[in-house]
């Protein structure tokens, strides 16, 4: 089974603790302190730093097109035989973002809209990042359905926090090449 973990940092330790994850995303503003749950290990930890903004703004970093490109390199490398944790700070945009993107990298015939849709289900404040899904969209070669997708569920109710929550997926994912 293939299972995907999203969490805020505030819930990062206790995910790790009870799902036993070995391989780690994590989205965050450049500066903000994350302690590695032990274990991770650092050379299956990839740490991006850009801020949850949709378009380029001055004095911050937006997501680009390399973070995508890195997200599924390390996507591609996970082995699956223990969960992935995805997490950013506050678990609603960068990390459902991520957690889509996943999905849907390593499975290209997954329905977006139905991935979309499951999604929000577990997590109802999920608001993915749309310049993520956007650059996804593009290098996956998924012709605009990852952002109609994710246009089509809208925003996710307000809350101060994302509730951590798990994608499982029964076989869909398993020996596919990500072509980027």
């Amino acid at each position: 089974m293939t299972r995907i973990l999203v969490s805020p940092l505030s819930q990062l330790a206790a995910m790790a603790e009870k799902y036993q994850p070995h391989d780690m995303i994590t989205l965050i503003n450049a500066g903000t302190p994350v302690i590695r749950p032990a274990i991770i290990s650092e050379s299956r930890h990839l740490c991006l730093y850009f801020n949850d903004v949709n378009e380029e703004c001055e004095g911050l970093v937006a997501p680009a097109e390399e973070h995508v490109a890195a997200i599924l390199r390390f996507v591609e490398s996970w082995k699956q035989t223990a969960p992935l944790l995805i997490h950013c700070f506050m678990g609603i945009s960068r990390s459902t973002a991520a957690a889509f993107i996943t999905a849907c990298a390593l499975n290209p015939d997954i329905k977006e809209k139905r991935l979309a849709i499951h999604l929000r289900e577990k997590a109802p404040s999920a608001t993915p990042n749309a310049r993520l899904v956007s650059l996804a969209d593009h290098l996956l070669g998924r012709q605009g359905r990852m952002n109609d997708a994710i246009k089509q569920i809208g925003r996710g109710c307000d809350a101060r926090e994302g509730s951590p929550f798990v994608l499982d997926f029964q076989g869909e994912f398993n020996d596919v090449k990500i072509k980027i």
